[in-house]
């Protein structure tokens, strides 16, 4: 496990271990959880590597929003040939999805060049930094929470809940983005990357797709020119590594949002979370193998033992 900066006293009783969680705006959250989105666009270097728990914003998204980024995922995955792709039936808000692992952070131009990684994965690089994402889970039933600004921890009962209902998804085209220094799990940082490869070429379909995108990105940053593309962000510049091989992640105090409110937030909805649980299993569409059952289910999001 890598120690991340910063002085003593982060979080509750000045534990630091804990389980991080970005709130982002639909579609891209979803598109995130699904597998079909592999870069998390930044204006901001990723502040770990590491599980991250993704969290859906209360904005509900508009019908061209969505589609202007269905539209996009569908130009550039048939840049690899691939024209079947199962975008999610919706796009809840205020929800906590899933998660997905940062394995690393490169600048845009470093990824648009990097011939080491599929067309699809290079035409997603729109902003400055691009995080890179692997395992994507998705909860079987995402449930209520308040999210916040930055990465903030995610209350340790809504993790417990959470971490029984995670199943993983396989997205159109998994990636597993090669390390420059294999023996460093955390060498995937901006400035890594040497190659001098042209970037993709654009058809004017693909180059028409990435306007759009573009365009329906923006709409959340007109109201704050300090916001970039989707994002909720407040302030991060200091740079800091995260790794859970032990399960555990590595905050600086001054990433660390925790908020007692969120624990009541969380749980606002737990009984009706576990009775949506409950409809889909009698009807036989849930849960997949290895889910957990209905009554350890409902044990777990309220934080009691199965009985």
């Amino acid at each position: 496990m890598r120690r991340g900066g910063g002085g003593g006293g982060g979080g509750r009783g000045g534990e630091r271990h804990r389980n991080p969680c970005l709130t982002m705006h639909q579609p891209w959250a979803s598109l995130l959880v699904h597998g079909i989105k592999r870069i998390e666009g930044r204006s901001w270097p990723a502040p770990l590597t590491g599980r991250i728990w993704i969290h859906a914003a209360a904005k509900i998204p508009e019908p061209d929003t969505i589609k202007a980024m269905e539209d996009f995922y569908r130009e550039i995955y048939a840049v690899n040939g691939i024209t079947d792709i199962t975008f999610p039936d919706s796009y809840p808000v205020s929800r906590l999805l899933g998660c997905v692992d940062v394995v690393g952070c490169v600048k845009s131009e470093e990824l648009v060049c990097w011939d080491e990684v599929p067309e699809s994965v290079r035409l997603e690089g729109l902003t400055e930094f691009c995080w890179l994402c692997e395992h994507p889970q998705k909860l079987l039933v995402p449930f209520e929470m308040r999210g916040y600004q930055g990465v903030y921890n995610l209350e340790k009962r809504i993790y417990d809940a959470a971490v029984r209902g995670l199943r993983p998804m396989k997205g159109p085209l998994p990636v597993k983005f090669p390390l420059p220094d294999p023996s460093n799990p955390f060498s995937l940082k901006p400035g890594s990357l040497s190659s001098k490869s042209s970037a993709v070429e654009k058809s004017s379909s693909v180059s028409a797709a990435i306007a759009g995108a573009r365009a329906a990105a923006t709409q959340f940053s007109k109201k704050d020119p300090s916001q970039s593309n989707h994002e909720i962000h407040k302030g991060h510049n200091q740079k800091f590594d995260m790794h859970n091989s032990s399960g555990h992640n590595n905050f600086p105090d001054d990433r660390v949002h925790d908020r007692n409110p969120l624990h009541q937030q969380a749980h606002k909805g737990v009984e009706e979370n576990t009775r949506i649980y409950t409809q889909e299993i009698s009807r036989g569409s849930g849960p997949h193998p290895g889910a957990p059952s209905h009554k350890l289910f409902a044990a777990a999001m309220r934080g009691l033992s199965p009985k």
